[in-house]
């Protein structure tokens, strides 16, 4: 878990897993990778009052460049299909989508997700 912070606020907040689960297997990602060789970002939140300031940009550059200390082949994600917001900045720093998948979520119940990926 990791998070920023600005006179003692917290501004955003993300999880980041050191390796993927096995609901990313069935996926065709761009590159072949064990579930240690890659980083995968959970729950990004961003403060609504720092929103549209490029934090959650500068959160994510972050995370990248930890994976490429980390020697990790890729950062990979999920998304809400419908949270379109999120998919415009995933690909605006270079993440592909890479597939869709149907999941249930308590909150939700069985809902579809877009899985991306950054090639490190």
């Amino acid at each position: 878990m990791y998070y920023t912070e600005d006179n003692g606020e917290i501004t955003s907040a993300v999880a980041v897993t050191p390796y993927q689960s096995a609901d990313y297997h069935p996926v065709q990602w761009s590159v072949e990778a064990g579930d240690d060789e890659v980083s995968v970002v959970h729950i990004l939140c961003i403060d609504p009052k720092r929103q549209k300031c490029g934090l959650a940009k500068s959160v994510m550059y972050k995370i990248i460049s930890m994976a490429k200390e980390d020697s990790k082949k890729a950062v990979r994600l999920d998304a809400l299909c419908c949270n379109i917001p999120a998919h415009r900045l995933y690909e605006s720093i270079g993440f592909k989508k890479r597939g869709c998948q149907k999941w249930y979520a308590d909150n939700t119940g069985w809902i579809d997700f877009f899985l991306y990926e950054f090639v490190c």
